[in-house]
């Protein structure tokens, strides 16, 4: 079960935003969005027409000018282009860079640039040359509805070794610090490895910060790391290696100690990471940046404290949150009536089949009366089970 929230409307204008950019040219006829026009699309033309889209994305309050913007051509073939593009923030507190992963083609003499998670990103990259069959299996898919419309499952392990106990030295805060959305969480601690929280294809945005870009319309950022990888489109597993915790602010922003600050984004755009389960905890906010925490099952952890990496969750599992602590009494069919066949810990991983609906029950997020038939034919409650959906995550029975 989830409890239902809405987009911040930061989150939406920032995606908005980063959806369609122009760069106007001198020439009387129009010009496709997302284009500039050029005689002939050259290396400037590509250059203005994105860093012209950077900007319109950059944080209203600290958007850089021109020349602190760094747009790298990593492929190129007749027509095509396709790189990164990075505009620097300020090297001091609440301030991070912005970027993007980019794919540009020469129609009717001027560059259209599309940047990932943008609406015709998609379809640039699958019918790009440049753009590697690993590649398009990810980049390809159309962008999901925010939050996959309603759905904060993101089968995602915590940014470290499963198994490994780091510290949660930041808790939800912007990509920026203090700003609006808190799509961001501070670790460090363990080995300091820093991996990726879910299979995708990754890139190098600049030095210190790696980009990773999921299925599900899913991206997390990884920044401030010392001798991190150097990757252009490369398929990472989930836990591979990406580098080391550190300070590094080559790109901006500032760092005090050694950690990796971890952000999340859906189509284009940094979102709330609050809600959202990475390596079976839910993070929550609290009265400010850098507050709040993350919950598994009825534990709670507030920053500053050490966070567990359980590992992802798959998308037909759910955590056990008896709302409290004890143990959730699993029956034999959907509803208090049926025998009792045994209980579940508190901060248990079960695998639902399929559901069904039952008996009412009230848990931490909400009154339902939907019940989990479990992988061992048992069923329990949905009302004490985080799943990440306000309804059946494997269907009905």
């Amino acid at each position: 079960m989830h409890s239902r929230r809405r987009a911040g409307g930061a989150a939406l204008s920032l995606l908005v935003a980063g959806l369609v950019a122009a760069v106007a040219a001198p020439a009387a006829a129009a010009v496709p969005d997302g284009a500039v026009r050029a005689a002939v699309p050259d290396a400037a033309a590509l250059t203005e027409a994105v860093t012209g889209k950077l900007l319109a994305i950059a944080t209203p309050a600290r958007v850089p000018a021109a020349s602190q913007t760094r747009v790298t051509v990593s492929r190129r073939a007749a027509g095509w282009a396709f790189g990164t593009a990075v505009a620097l923030a300020p090297r001091e507190t609440d301030a991070h860079p912005t970027g993007a992963v980019f794919v540009a083609h020469a129609e009717h003499g001027a560059w259209r640039v599309a940047f990932d998670g943008d609406v015709d990103f998609g379809a640039l990259a699958t019918a790009s040359p440049l753009v590697t069959s690993r590649e398009k299996v990810v980049l390809g898919s159309e962008p999901a509805p925010l939050y996959a419309g309603g759905d904060y499952r993101t089968g995602m392990a915590l940014p470290f070794a499963v198994g490994q106990t780091w510290t949660l030295t930041g808790g939800p805060h912007g990509w920026g610090g203090g700003e609006s959305p808190y799509s961001s969480v501070d670790l460090a601690g363990g080995d300091q490895v820093v991996r990726a929280a879910r299979a995708g294809t990754a890139y190098t945005m600049c030095q210190g910060w790696i980009r990773v870009i999921h299925d599900r319309g899913y991206a997390t950022d990884y920044y401030h790391l010392w001798n991190n990888i150097s990757v252009n489109g490369a398929s990472v597993a989930q836990g591979a290696f990406l580098g080391y915790t550190g300070t590094d602010v080559t790109c901006g922003g500032a760092a005090s100690g050694r950690h990796v600050h971890f952000g999340l984004r859906q189509d284009g755009a940094y979102v709330p990471i609050a809600g959202h389960d990475i390596g079976k905890w839910v993070f929550a906010n609290g009265a400010g940046a850098y507050q709040g925490g993350a919950r598994h099952g009825s534990a709670w952890v507030g920053a500053g404290g050490a966070l567990h990496n359980f590992g992802a969750l798959g998308l037909n599992q759910g955590v056990v949150d008896a709302n409290g602590g004890g143990t959730l009494t699993r029956r034999a069919g959907p509803g208090t009536g049926y025998a009792a066949l045994g209980s579940l810990a508190d901060g248990a991983t079960v695998t639902i089949s399929c559901s069904a609906n039952g008996t009412t029950h009230t848990g931490r997020y909400g009154t339902t009366a939907l019940w989990d038939r479990l992988s061992d034919g048992s069923w329990v409650s949905d009302a004490y089970l985080w799943t990440g959906v306000n309804g059946p995550v494997n269907g009905w029975c």
